[in-house]
């Protein structure tokens, strides 16, 4: 028996498919909102969420967005800047580096994605490379970090701050 509408299921699965897109489109994205309450530089004591801001064998640390180190950067003595943190859509980024005669000697995360498990896994492979990547280019421009993409430009973008703070 025929089917005397047969434009009709053409048209309803037209209808279904365009609705299925918008629905597909319209999921918001893991880690979105970052936890409420958190201090910026949280780190081994939010459960995880972050990498820590613990200072290296200098003893100092620096603040957020401020500068300690030890010596007269025009002398080339080795002083450390933080760069501002960057929100992604996975959580905020920051970078401190380490500078000495106008050289990049050290880059860290103090701050990195990690709320969910998968966020933890992705900063943990990528943060490595990101902190030798910018102590080999000696600048910003350096290359993403495939499958870490947001957290790759939030890097760049706090790592090219620190730079600007740093004068280098």
């Amino acid at each position: 028996m025929k089917s005397k509408h047969p434009l009709r299921r053409i048209m309803i699965g037209v209808a279904a498919t365009a609705s299925g897109v918008v629905l597909l489109l319209a999921l918001k994205q893991p880690g979105g909102t970052p936890v409420a309450g958190a201090p910026v530089g949280a780190g081994a004591g939010t459960g995880g969420a972050g990498v820590s801001a613990t200072a290296g064998a200098g003893g100092s640390t620096a603040e957020p967005g401020g500068e300690a180190g030890a010596g007269d950067p025009a002398a080339g003595g080795a002083r450390t800047v933080v760069g501002d943190a960057v929100d992604t859509q996975y959580g905020p980024v920051q970078v401190r580096i380490t500078v000495a005669g106008g050289k990049i000697t050290k880059s860290e995360a103090v701050q990195a994605p990690g709320a969910d498990a998968r966020s933890q896994s992705v900063t943990a492979d990528a943060v490595p490379q990101l902190d030798q990547a910018a102590v080999t280019a000696q600048n910003a421009r350096i290359d993403a970090v495939s499958g870490a993409s947001y957290t790759s430009q939030g890097y760049r973008d706090s790592l090219q701050s620190a730079l600007d703070k740093a004068g280098v």
